[in-house]
């Protein structure tokens, strides 16, 4: 368990260094309707991954152990609310689709570069 919380919290915060570093280059290199798109898709990514987190942490935890069905109603909720917003942000124009994609990929780099320092320290460990 030790292992998953680190790797939990690693993930979260990479995503909002992501996030903002992305943002950043966005406001400043690009077009306004492509920033937005890195803005609207970061946060809709990063606040899922939050609310993801804390539900499958409140659900595993002894003694409050959540069926597996209530899990999965709120992955759905949030999953159709994400996919609700994201439609009506292409439906008005109000961001660009490259953008929104490259705002969607934050937590998608942030699990990578978790998995590649948690590879990384398995194989300097057994070398050791």
């Amino acid at each position: 368990m030790i292992i998953q919380n680190r790797l939990v919290k690693f993930i979260t915060y990479t995503n909002w260094i992501l996030f903002f570093a992305a943002c950043a280059v966005g406001y400043g290199f690009a077009p306004p309707s492509f920033a937005r798109g890195i803005l609207f898709g970061g946060l809709i990514v990063t606040i899922n991954f939050h609310l993801l987190a804390r539900t499958l942490k409140s659900a595993l935890t002894p003694p409050h152990l959540a069926p597996v069905r209530v899990v999965i109603g709120k992955y759905y909720i949030r999953f159709i609310i994400s996919g609700f917003i994201i439609f009506l942000l292409m439906a008005w124009h109000i961001v660009d689709p490259l953008g929104l994609i490259i705002g969607l990929s934050v937590v998608v780099v942030s699990i990578i570069i978790a998995t590649v320092l948690e590879l990384k320290k398995l194989i300097l460990k057994e070398a050791l």
